[in-house]
């Protein structure tokens, strides 16, 4: 059973003994019938097939309260498309899919680029915006979910508990991040617990309790993949292209939405999903990568919120991130042991010294280009400059559904 602390700045929504799960989705159901939800699946083509999507899809199949499933299909060329359609058609909500990489598609993304309003590199950020476009073009729901097709320990009452506090009449939330342990005979979410802790509380400990850094500190797991929002939210906010699509988005939705009107919701036991590796020799893959990208978008939104950060800053941040993480790693360490589980010290110092390396690039990169943003534009804006835009969206990804 979880425990039932309020972290403080948003509404933490416990998992709290076994879900009445038939109860939860019988009201959502009722929910549903005067705000519709819509499901949105980001997929990559090497995602096809495996034990994980099928189980998936399995579940999906007996969820009744979903208006509409729209599924982004990167990387897939025309039989694996084909493809694609077959194993998503079993679902009786008649899913509709985005063929990312079809023509029709590549065409608009070129009169994004045109338009100086570029929808960045294929990756999961420009896959979940294109689908909240079409959402938005077809019109068909008041509130979205997103998680990922990766997830191995997958089953309704995820889906349900993510959607239920945006979907409730009365609750007043906006936006709704989810969170779970993630553990097997190990302690998983290297990122999370080695970085994105240490990161921000060494930065509360020089520049204070600022509310955008305590904020992100109040999440549980803000790398987490799934979430759910208000369509109008949606129009609103801004996706990083990049792989801080989670902390991006967190950081939008704290400057579209009021803190009361967002929560965070305990969707599961434990959670489990395919494993990046680290890539400590190549900045430019793994959870390197990830690191960069996330401690960079962390930069990128202090300076926004009127954060002066300079060489001196950084160089003092380095030493306290340090600091911080050796903390991590001793209190994870005996969190292991109490637990009868295994832990990896030298994985672990290893992940550390890399994630050292991932905001020493990340300093560099925001020094060298303070203004530059992964930030794609809002719907907003692609409306106000594209009017017809969302009508040749909605073709578009009706003719491909057609052939």
């Amino acid at each position: 059973m979880s425990d039932f602390f309020q972290t403080g700045a948003v509404a933490t929504l416990h998992r709290l003994g076994q879900t009445n799960l038939a109860r939860m989705e019988g009201e959502l159901l009722e929910f549903s019938a005067e705000a519709p939800i819509a499901l949105i699946l980001p997929c990559h083509v090497r995602e096809l097939g495996t034990k994980a999507l099928r189980s998936i899809i399995r579940e999906l199949q007996t969820v009744r309260y979903l208006k509409q499933i729209i599924v982004g299909i990167d990387g897939a060329n025309q039989r694996e498309w084909a493809r694609a359609k077959r194993i998503f058609s079993v679902l009786p909500q008649q899913p509709v899919l985005l063929w990312n990489n079809g023509p029709r598609m590549q065409n608009l993304f070129r009169e994004l680029d045109d338009a100086e309003l570029t929808a960045g590199t294929m990756g999961k950020g420009r896959n979940v915006w294109i689908c909240f476009g079409y959402a938005l073009a077809s019109d068909a729901a008041q509130m979205v979910a997103v998680h990922d097709c990766d997830i191995t320990t997958y089953t309704r009452e995820l889906l349900a508990r993510l959607c239920y506090p945006v979907a409730h009449p009365a609750l007043g939330f906006d936006y709704c991040k989810g969170y779970y342990a993630r553990v097997t005979d190990k302690l998983n979410g290297r990122v999370m617990r080695l970085l994105v802790t240490p990161l921000l509380r060494a930065l509360k400990s020089i520049i204070g309790h600022h509310p955008y850094l305590v904020y992100m500190d109040t999440f549980r797991y803000p790398l987490a993949g799934e979430f759910s929002m208000d369509m109008d939210l949606v129009r609103r906010v801004r996706i990083p292209h990049d792989w801080a699509l989670e902390v991006g988005l967190l950081a939008e939705v704290f400057r579209n939405s009021a803190p009361r009107a967002i929560c965070q919701s305990e969707l599961c036991d434990n959670y489990d999903h395919k494993h990046q590796e680290l890539s400590p020799r190549d900045m430019e893959k793994g959870l390197n990568k990830m690191a960069t990208d996330v401690s960079r978008s962390f930069f990128r939104r202090m300076a926004a919120e009127g954060i002066k950060l300079d060489t001196g800053l950084f160089d003092t941040l380095l030493s306290a991130y340090v600091r911080q993480a050796e903390d991590t790693l001793r209190f994870y360490s005996a969190d292991a042991v109490l637990n009868g589980l295994r832990y990896p010290r030298h994985d672990e110092e290893r992940a550390v010294a890399t994630f050292v390396r991932s905001i020493r690039a990340a300093t560099r990169s925001f020094l060298e280009d303070s203004l530059w943003t992964p930030l794609i534009p809002n719907w907003n804006r692609i409306q106000s400059a594209l009017p017809d835009f969302f009508d040749r969206l909605h073709r578009a990804v009706e003719l491909d559904n057609r052939t």
